[in-house]
Formats: structure tokens, sequence, C-alpha cells
């Protein structure tokens, strides 16, 4: 009998873990962590902040999440620097 995708993509998932095990990883410092947290919530505000601003249609609302989408942006941009 033929093995249907569900086992195949099991399969390939295993076969990715097995090869990340054998990578070593990369220990980061307390700060790195921290400032990586920080930008992986600052990213989830700005998804959340883009799909509000695709459904308002109240143009006030819209100016301050365009203001807010702005000031994610550039979090971003420090965050990624350091």
């Amino acid at each position: 009998m033929a093995r249907g995708w569900e086992s195949k993509s099991v399969e390939a998932q295993q076969a990715d873990a097995a090869d990340s095990k054998n990578e070593p990883k990369q220990r980061l410092t307390a700060e790195e962590a921290a400032r990586l947290r920080q930008l992986e919530g600052v990213r989830l505000s700005r998804k959340r902040v883009l799909q509000q601003l695709e459904t308002t249609r109240d143009p006030r609302l819209r100016e301050m999440l365009a203001a807010a989408l702005a000031e994610l942006d550039k979090k971003i941009l420090r965050l990624g620097e350091t």
C-alpha cells in the first residue's frame, strides 16, 4: 500500500529534527536573548496593527494605526541593529 502525504510529511519532519540535533547550538548571552524576545514581541505587535489597519474604515483610527506602525518599524530597526 502506498504511503500517504501525511506519513511523508512526518518522515520529513523527523529527518529535519535529526539534522538539527547534529548542528551545534549557538549560545546567546542574556542581553541577546532579551533583545530577541523584545524583537519578536514588536514584530507580533506590528502584525496585529497591520491586520487592524486593513480592516478599519475610520480615517482617524487609520491615521493612529499608521503612526503606530511607523513607530514599530523604528523599534524593529533599532533592535535589529544592536
